[in-house]
C-alpha cells in the first residue's frame, strides 16, 4: 500500500485540492501528522474532508486549541485571533471530531506518525541537533512528523546524521530510496502554510514495500486564498504570507 502523507493543512482548501490533484493515482490511503485547522478560512471543509478520507490522523496543537482543549494565551496575537475565529465557526460535529483526535506516536503499517516529536507533541524539530535528541526514542525505521512547516527531515545511521532536502524550485520532486539500516525522520511539509520560503503546497508519498519516498511540491493560487482570508475577517498577514512561503 502506498501512502499520501500530509501535515499542517491549516484550513487551506485550495492548497489541499492542488495536492490531491497532483497526487492522483499515486497512493492508496491518506494519513496526516495533524493541524487540520487554524490560520486558514475553510476549517469546516477541511475537517469534513478529513472525516471522510483520512485513514489515520493525529492531533496538532492548533487542533487542540480550536477544539477549546487548551489555553491559547501562549499563541502569538495573530494565531490567537485565527483560533478564536475558527472556534466560532466550527460545527459541533467537527469540534467533537477534533477533540477525539489522539496524540502521536501512532503506528501505521511499518511507520510512525507524530506531530512534533515522540517526546512532546508540541516540540519543534528543526535542526540536526534537535533530531539527535529524538533519534534514540524512535521505535520505527521510518517516522513522519510535522509542526515546523519545513519539508525535509533527518536520517541517522550509526553515528552519522544527515539532513534531507526539499525540492528546490522549479523542481517538483525529490525521490529517495530509504536505507533499511538507517532511521528516518521525515517532515512531509505543510500543505496549507509552508514556511521554508517556497509557497508551493508540500506533501510526501511513501511506499513501504519498495521503501521509496517522494517529497513533492505543487503550486496553487495563493492570491485567491489571500483574498478569502481577508474577506473572512482573519488577520490579513495570514493571507499575504502564503505568497511568500513564510
Amino acid at each position: 500500500m502506498k501512502y499520501l502523507v500530509l501535515s499542517d493543512l491549516h484550513s487551506n482548501w485550495e492548497a489541499l485540492q492542488a495536492v490531491l490533484e497532483d497526487a492522483r493515482g499515486r497512493y492508496d490511503a491518506i494519513v496526516s501528522c495533524g493541524d487540520l485547522v487554524g490560520y486558514g478560512p475553510e476549517p469546516n471543509q477541511i475537517v469534513d474532508w478529513a472525516r471522510q478520507n483520512l485513514l489515520t490522523v493525529i492531533r496538532g496543537n492548533h487542533d487542540r486549541a480550536c477544539a477549546g482543549m487548551e489555553d491559547i494565551e501562549w499563541f502569538n496575537p495573530v494565531a490567537q485571533a485565527a483560533t478564536r475565529w475558527t472556534m466560532a465557526r466550527l460545527t459541533p460535529a467537527n469540534v467533537e471530531y477534533l477533540r477525539n483526535l489522539t496524540p502521536g506516536p501512532t503506528l501505521v503499517e511499518d511507520f510512525i506518525l507524530v506531530h512534533g516529536s515522540p517526546l512532546d507533541e508540541d516540540e519543534y524539530v528543526v535542526s540536526l541537533g534537535d533530531a539527535s535528541n529524538v533519534f534514540p526514542y524512535l521505535e520505527a525505521g521510518v517516522n513522519f512528523f510535522g509542526h515546523t512547516h519545513l519539508q525535509g527531515g533527518f536520517t541517522w545511521s550509526g553515528e552519522d546524521q544527515w539532513g534531507i532536502r526539499s525540492p528546490d524550485p522549479p523542481n517538483a520532486e525529490i525521490r529517495i530510496v530509504l536505507d533499511p539500516d538507517a532511521v528516518w525522520l521525515v517532515n512531509p511539509g505543510s500543505v496549507g502554510q509552508p514556511r521554508d520560503g517556497d509557497p508551493r503546497a508540500a506533501y510526501a508519498i511513501y511506499d513501504p514495500r519498495d521503501r521509496e519516498l517522494l517529497l513533492r511540491r505543487v503550486a496553487y493560487d495563493t492570491s485567491a486564498v489571500c483574498s478569502r482570508v481577508i474577506e473572512a475577517g482573519l488577520p490579513p498577514a495570514l493571507g499575504t504570507r502564503l505568497g511568500l512561503g513564510r
